[in-house]
Protein backbone atom coordinates (compact mmCIF):
# COMPACT_ATOMS: atom_id res chain seq x y z
CA UNK A 1 0.00 0.00 0.00
CA UNK A 2 0.85 3.83 -0.77
CA UNK A 3 1.54 5.81 2.38
CA UNK A 4 -1.30 7.70 3.32
CA UNK A 5 -2.84 10.66 5.08
CA UNK A 6 -5.73 13.00 5.52
CA UNK A 7 -4.75 16.26 3.76
CA UNK A 8 -7.56 18.14 5.13
CA UNK A 9 -11.19 18.82 4.51
CA UNK A 10 -13.53 20.13 1.79
CA UNK A 11 -15.96 23.46 2.81
CA UNK A 12 -18.61 20.90 2.61
CA UNK A 13 -16.56 18.64 5.07
CA UNK A 14 -14.97 15.59 2.79
CA UNK A 15 -11.77 14.16 3.48
CA UNK A 16 -9.02 15.02 0.77
CA UNK A 17 -7.02 12.01 1.28
CA UNK A 18 -2.66 12.55 -0.05
CA UNK A 19 -0.65 9.31 -0.89
CA UNK A 20 3.00 9.47 -1.19
CA UNK A 21 5.14 6.70 -3.22
CA UNK A 22 8.73 5.94 -2.88
CA UNK A 23 11.10 3.68 -4.98
CA UNK A 24 14.07 4.70 -2.63
CA UNK A 25 15.06 7.46 -5.37
CA UNK A 26 12.71 9.59 -5.97
CA UNK A 27 9.15 9.85 -4.10
CA UNK A 28 5.47 11.50 -5.20
CA UNK A 29 2.81 12.62 -3.59
CA UNK A 30 -1.01 12.87 -5.23
CA UNK A 31 -4.07 13.53 -3.48
CA UNK A 32 -7.59 12.36 -4.47
CA UNK A 33 -8.88 15.53 -4.88
CA UNK A 34 -8.39 16.47 -9.15
CA UNK A 35 -6.04 13.17 -8.90
CA UNK A 36 -3.13 15.99 -8.50
CA UNK A 37 0.24 15.75 -7.74
CA UNK A 38 1.44 17.35 -4.64
CA UNK A 39 5.03 17.20 -4.95
CA UNK A 40 7.83 15.30 -7.08
CA UNK A 41 10.95 15.30 -5.05
CA UNK A 42 14.58 13.66 -6.95
CA UNK A 43 18.33 14.45 -6.55
CA UNK A 44 20.45 17.30 -7.52
CA UNK A 45 23.72 16.25 -8.74
CA UNK A 46 24.93 16.04 -5.17
CA UNK A 47 22.42 12.85 -4.31
CA UNK A 48 20.39 15.83 -2.07
CA UNK A 49 16.55 15.29 -2.65
CA UNK A 50 14.54 18.32 -3.73
CA UNK A 51 11.30 19.53 -4.79
CA UNK A 52 10.65 19.93 -8.61
CA UNK A 53 7.21 20.90 -8.48
CA UNK A 54 4.60 23.68 -7.95
CA UNK A 55 2.26 22.79 -5.11
CA UNK A 56 1.40 23.14 -1.37
CA UNK A 57 1.69 21.33 1.66
CA UNK A 58 -2.02 22.19 2.93
CA UNK A 59 -5.07 21.32 1.27
CA UNK A 60 -6.23 25.22 2.07
CA UNK A 61 -5.08 27.12 -1.16
CA UNK A 62 -5.94 24.07 -3.52
CA UNK A 63 -9.78 25.10 -3.04
CA UNK A 64 -9.41 28.44 -4.38
CA UNK A 65 -9.26 29.06 -7.66
CA UNK A 66 -7.29 32.05 -7.41
CA UNK A 67 -4.06 30.29 -5.58
CA UNK A 68 -4.74 26.95 -7.45
CA UNK A 69 -4.41 27.16 -11.50
CA UNK A 70 -4.66 23.67 -11.65
CA UNK A 71 -1.26 22.73 -9.67
CA UNK A 72 -0.61 18.81 -10.93
CA UNK A 73 -4.68 18.05 -11.27
CA UNK A 74 -5.72 15.87 -14.30
CA UNK A 75 -7.56 18.36 -16.63
CA UNK A 76 -10.85 16.84 -18.19
CA UNK A 77 -13.22 15.86 -19.57
CA UNK A 78 -11.64 17.70 -22.23
CA UNK A 79 -8.72 19.32 -21.64
CA UNK A 80 -7.14 22.64 -23.10
CA UNK A 81 -9.62 25.07 -25.07
CA UNK A 82 -12.83 24.62 -27.14
CA UNK A 83 -13.76 27.67 -28.95
CA UNK A 84 -16.70 29.49 -27.10
CA UNK A 85 -17.72 25.72 -25.62
CA UNK A 86 -19.41 24.54 -28.65
CA UNK A 87 -18.94 21.57 -30.99
CA UNK A 88 -20.79 19.26 -33.21
CA UNK A 89 -21.07 15.21 -32.85
CA UNK A 90 -23.11 13.81 -34.99
CA UNK A 91 -24.83 16.52 -35.82
CA UNK A 92 -25.90 17.49 -33.13
CA UNK A 93 -24.51 20.99 -31.70
CA UNK A 94 -23.43 20.69 -27.82
CA UNK A 95 -23.23 24.23 -26.03
CA UNK A 96 -20.36 23.68 -22.43
CA UNK A 97 -19.92 25.75 -20.04
CA UNK A 98 -17.55 28.45 -20.64
CA UNK A 99 -15.04 29.20 -17.78
CA UNK A 100 -12.29 31.24 -19.90
CA UNK A 101 -13.57 34.39 -21.05
CA UNK A 102 -15.59 32.75 -24.59
CA UNK A 103 -14.20 29.80 -24.16
CA UNK A 104 -14.73 26.72 -21.92
CA UNK A 105 -11.45 25.22 -20.79
CA UNK A 106 -10.15 22.17 -18.70
CA UNK A 107 -13.90 20.39 -18.55
CA UNK A 108 -15.33 23.82 -17.16
CA UNK A 109 -16.59 24.91 -13.71
CA UNK A 110 -16.02 21.86 -12.25
CA UNK A 111 -13.71 19.56 -14.72
CA UNK A 112 -11.73 16.57 -13.33
CA UNK A 113 -9.67 18.84 -11.38
CA UNK A 114 -11.93 19.52 -9.16
CA UNK A 115 -13.59 16.44 -8.26
CA UNK A 116 -12.51 13.66 -5.61
CA UNK A 117 -11.54 10.86 -7.13
CA UNK A 118 -11.96 6.88 -5.93
CA UNK A 119 -8.32 5.01 -5.54
CA UNK A 120 -9.09 1.66 -6.64
CA UNK A 121 -5.60 -0.18 -5.56
CA UNK A 122 -2.33 1.75 -4.11
CA UNK A 123 1.12 -0.11 -3.75
CA UNK A 124 4.85 1.89 -2.43
CA UNK A 125 5.63 2.48 -5.87
CA UNK A 126 2.01 2.52 -7.88
CA UNK A 127 -1.19 4.59 -7.43
CA UNK A 128 -4.83 3.98 -9.76
CA UNK A 129 -7.90 6.47 -9.00
CA UNK A 130 -10.89 6.66 -11.14
CA UNK A 131 -13.81 8.85 -11.41
CA UNK A 132 -17.65 8.47 -13.03
CA UNK A 133 -18.70 12.33 -14.68
CA UNK A 134 -22.45 11.55 -15.41
CA UNK A 135 -24.32 12.39 -18.83
CA UNK A 136 -24.56 16.30 -18.89
CA UNK A 137 -21.71 16.92 -16.46
CA UNK A 138 -20.67 20.23 -17.92
CA UNK A 139 -23.02 19.72 -20.50
CA UNK A 140 -20.95 16.90 -22.35
CA UNK A 141 -22.80 14.11 -23.70
CA UNK A 142 -22.93 10.38 -22.47
CA UNK A 143 -21.52 9.23 -19.01
CA UNK A 144 -18.07 8.99 -18.92
CA UNK A 145 -15.75 6.70 -16.67
CA UNK A 146 -12.16 7.87 -16.21
CA UNK A 147 -8.76 6.08 -14.96
CA UNK A 148 -5.24 7.42 -13.91
CA UNK A 149 -2.36 5.79 -13.37
CA UNK A 150 0.80 7.59 -11.64
CA UNK A 151 3.62 4.72 -11.05
CA UNK A 152 7.18 4.79 -10.67
CA UNK A 153 8.60 1.90 -12.53
CA UNK A 154 12.08 2.57 -12.30
CA UNK A 155 14.64 4.66 -9.94
CA UNK A 156 14.35 7.85 -12.46
CA UNK A 157 10.95 7.29 -14.04
CA UNK A 158 7.40 8.88 -13.53
CA UNK A 159 4.49 7.58 -15.49
CA UNK A 160 1.12 8.65 -16.17
CA UNK A 161 -0.97 5.91 -17.90
CA UNK A 162 -4.96 7.12 -18.63
CA UNK A 163 -8.12 5.66 -19.54
CA UNK A 164 -11.88 6.30 -20.44
CA UNK A 165 -15.05 4.80 -21.33
CA UNK A 166 -18.07 6.00 -22.53
CA UNK A 167 -21.84 4.98 -22.97
CA UNK A 168 -22.48 7.50 -25.53
CA UNK A 169 -20.31 9.40 -27.84
CA UNK A 170 -18.71 11.63 -26.87
CA UNK A 171 -15.17 13.91 -26.77
CA UNK A 172 -11.97 13.43 -24.13
CA UNK A 173 -8.76 14.74 -23.71
CA UNK A 174 -6.68 13.98 -20.98
CA UNK A 175 -3.50 15.67 -19.56
CA UNK A 176 -2.10 16.20 -16.31
CA UNK A 177 -1.01 20.01 -15.49
CA UNK A 178 1.94 19.47 -13.51
CA UNK A 179 4.06 22.99 -13.38
CA UNK A 180 7.92 22.26 -13.08
CA UNK A 181 10.98 24.40 -11.97
CA UNK A 182 13.72 21.72 -11.76
CA UNK A 183 15.75 24.09 -9.47
CA UNK A 184 14.03 24.51 -6.45
CA UNK A 185 9.99 23.66 -6.92
CA UNK A 186 8.72 27.16 -7.82
CA UNK A 187 10.84 29.72 -5.45
CA UNK A 188 13.03 31.29 -8.51
CA UNK A 189 12.28 31.98 -12.30
CA UNK A 190 12.36 28.90 -14.67
CA UNK A 191 13.66 31.13 -18.05
CA UNK A 192 17.21 30.21 -17.11
CA UNK A 193 16.26 26.09 -17.39
CA UNK A 194 17.58 24.85 -21.81
CA UNK A 195 14.97 23.41 -23.23
CA UNK A 196 14.98 21.05 -26.33
CA UNK A 197 11.26 19.91 -27.67
CA UNK A 198 10.95 18.06 -30.41
CA UNK A 199 8.22 19.39 -32.65
CA UNK A 200 8.97 21.28 -36.29
CA UNK A 201 5.52 22.97 -36.00
CA UNK A 202 2.68 24.54 -33.99
CA UNK A 203 -1.07 25.69 -34.21
CA UNK A 204 -1.22 29.53 -33.65
CA UNK A 205 -4.04 31.16 -31.69
CA UNK A 206 -6.12 33.94 -31.11
CA UNK A 207 -6.03 36.68 -28.90
CA UNK A 208 -8.37 33.84 -26.49
CA UNK A 209 -5.98 31.41 -27.22
CA UNK A 210 -8.10 29.55 -29.57
CA UNK A 211 -6.38 27.37 -32.77
CA UNK A 212 -6.57 29.01 -36.10
CA UNK A 213 -6.82 25.57 -37.43
CA UNK A 214 -2.75 26.74 -39.23
CA UNK A 215 0.09 24.19 -38.73
CA UNK A 216 2.56 27.00 -38.56
CA UNK A 217 6.27 25.68 -39.09
CA UNK A 218 8.90 26.79 -36.46
CA UNK A 219 10.95 28.29 -38.58
CA UNK A 220 13.55 29.61 -37.07
CA UNK A 221 11.99 31.69 -34.70
CA UNK A 222 10.98 32.43 -30.85
CA UNK A 223 8.74 29.63 -31.48
CA UNK A 224 11.66 27.22 -32.29
CA UNK A 225 12.81 25.27 -29.37
CA UNK A 226 14.53 22.35 -31.46
CA UNK A 227 18.02 23.05 -30.32
CA UNK A 228 18.88 23.32 -26.87
CA UNK A 229 18.89 26.90 -25.31
CA UNK A 230 17.39 28.54 -22.29
CA UNK A 231 13.31 29.19 -21.89
CA UNK A 232 13.69 32.93 -21.97
CA UNK A 233 15.61 33.24 -24.74
CA UNK A 234 12.90 34.30 -27.41
CA UNK A 235 9.79 34.39 -24.77
CA UNK A 236 9.27 37.81 -25.50
CA UNK A 237 8.67 37.58 -28.65
CA UNK A 238 6.46 34.12 -28.69
CA UNK A 239 3.27 34.26 -30.76
CA UNK A 240 1.04 35.98 -28.15
CA UNK A 241 3.53 38.25 -26.49
CA UNK A 242 2.48 37.07 -22.73
CA UNK A 243 5.13 33.56 -23.34
CA UNK A 244 4.51 30.38 -24.22
CA UNK A 245 1.04 28.72 -24.45
CA UNK A 246 0.82 26.90 -27.29
CA UNK A 247 0.73 23.03 -28.58
CA UNK A 248 3.25 22.03 -30.37
CA UNK A 249 2.99 19.13 -32.88
CA UNK A 250 5.22 16.25 -32.14
CA UNK A 251 7.23 15.00 -35.03
CA UNK A 252 4.92 12.26 -37.05
CA UNK A 253 2.02 12.56 -35.12
CA UNK A 254 -0.50 13.90 -36.95
CA UNK A 255 -1.69 10.23 -37.61
CA UNK A 256 -2.52 8.81 -33.46
CA UNK A 257 -0.54 5.97 -33.09
CA UNK A 258 -0.79 4.72 -29.81
CA UNK A 259 1.75 1.67 -30.44
CA UNK A 260 4.98 4.13 -29.31
CA UNK A 261 6.02 6.37 -27.58
CA UNK A 262 7.35 9.46 -29.04
CA UNK A 263 10.13 12.18 -27.18
CA UNK A 264 8.16 15.62 -26.40
CA UNK A 265 11.26 17.78 -24.54
CA UNK A 266 13.96 17.46 -22.25
CA UNK A 267 15.05 19.88 -19.92
CA UNK A 268 18.38 20.91 -18.20
CA UNK A 269 18.85 23.05 -15.23
CA UNK A 270 22.13 23.79 -13.99
CA UNK A 271 22.42 25.11 -10.83
CA UNK A 272 21.05 21.73 -9.69
CA UNK A 273 22.49 19.42 -11.92
CA UNK A 274 19.01 17.78 -12.91
CA UNK A 275 17.42 17.28 -16.23
CA UNK A 276 14.23 15.77 -17.43
CA UNK A 277 12.98 14.42 -20.96
CA UNK A 278 9.34 13.46 -21.31
CA UNK A 279 8.03 11.37 -24.04
CA UNK A 280 4.16 10.35 -24.44
CA UNK A 281 1.94 8.55 -27.38
CA UNK A 282 -0.42 11.67 -27.99
CA UNK A 283 0.37 14.30 -30.64
CA UNK A 284 0.39 17.27 -29.43
CA UNK A 285 2.17 19.19 -26.54
CA UNK A 286 0.98 22.36 -24.83
CA UNK A 287 4.17 23.85 -23.41
CA UNK A 288 3.09 26.86 -21.25
CA UNK A 289 5.82 29.22 -19.11
CA UNK A 290 3.59 30.27 -16.10
CA UNK A 291 2.32 33.23 -17.78
CA UNK A 292 -0.32 34.00 -15.46
CA UNK A 293 1.40 33.17 -12.10
CA UNK A 294 1.04 36.37 -9.45
CA UNK A 295 2.10 36.19 -6.10
CA UNK A 296 0.44 33.02 -5.42
CA UNK A 297 1.38 31.51 -1.97
CA UNK A 298 4.00 28.74 -2.42
CA UNK A 299 5.17 26.04 -0.17
CA UNK A 300 8.05 28.05 1.94
CA UNK A 301 6.10 31.63 2.16
CA UNK A 302 7.96 32.26 -1.15
CA UNK A 303 5.42 33.37 -3.80
CA UNK A 304 5.18 31.32 -7.17
CA UNK A 305 5.62 34.93 -8.99
CA UNK A 306 5.37 35.02 -13.17
CA UNK A 307 7.55 32.37 -14.78
CA UNK A 308 8.54 30.44 -12.04
CA UNK A 309 7.20 27.12 -13.50
CA UNK A 310 6.30 25.70 -16.88
CA UNK A 311 4.37 22.90 -17.97
CA UNK A 312 4.58 20.19 -20.90
CA UNK A 313 1.01 19.23 -20.80
CA UNK A 314 0.94 15.72 -23.28
CA UNK A 315 -2.67 16.08 -25.24
CA UNK A 316 -4.27 15.83 -28.55
CA UNK A 317 -4.53 19.46 -30.23
CA UNK A 318 -6.79 22.19 -28.34
CA UNK A 319 -10.22 22.62 -29.60
CA UNK A 320 -9.55 19.20 -31.53
CA UNK A 321 -13.44 18.96 -31.20
CA UNK A 322 -14.18 21.91 -34.01
CA UNK A 323 -10.88 20.56 -36.43
CA UNK A 324 -11.52 17.81 -39.02
CA UNK A 325 -7.60 17.78 -39.71
CA UNK A 326 -6.98 17.84 -36.11
CA UNK A 327 -6.15 14.16 -33.63
CA UNK A 328 -9.71 13.26 -33.03
CA UNK A 329 -10.89 13.31 -29.66
CA UNK A 330 -14.59 12.02 -30.72
CA UNK A 331 -14.95 8.66 -27.54
CA UNK A 332 -17.52 6.26 -28.35
CA UNK A 333 -19.32 3.25 -26.53
CA UNK A 334 -16.92 0.00 -26.79
CA UNK A 335 -13.79 2.01 -27.40
CA UNK A 336 -11.17 2.99 -24.97
CA UNK A 337 -9.98 6.36 -24.59
CA UNK A 338 -5.59 5.22 -23.36
CA UNK A 339 -3.23 7.95 -23.26
CA UNK A 340 0.74 7.43 -21.67
CA UNK A 341 3.14 10.17 -21.14
CA UNK A 342 6.71 8.89 -19.26
CA UNK A 343 8.86 11.42 -17.51
CA UNK A 344 12.76 10.61 -16.59
CA UNK A 345 14.90 12.26 -14.32
CA UNK A 346 18.45 12.31 -14.30
CA UNK A 347 21.78 14.71 -13.16
CA UNK A 348 24.33 15.96 -15.38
Amino acid sequence: MAESCEFGKTSDGRVVTKYTLCNGTMKVSIMDLGAAICSVQVPDAKGKLGEICLGYDELTPYLDPKTNPYFGAVAGRCANRICKGRFKLDDVEYQLETNNGPNHLHGGNVGFDKLIWTVESSSPSSLVLSVVSPEGDEHYPGQVAAKVTYSLPKSDTLCMDYEATTNKPTIINLTNHNYWNLADGGISSILEHEIELFADFYTPVDDTSIPSGELRAVAGGAMDLRQRGKIGRGIKDADNGLGYDHNYVLRGSMVYDPSGLQPVAKVYESTSGRWMAVFTDQPGVQFYTGNYLDGFPGRTGQGYEKHHGFCLETQRFPDAANWSHFSPVVLRPGEVYRHHTRHEFGCS
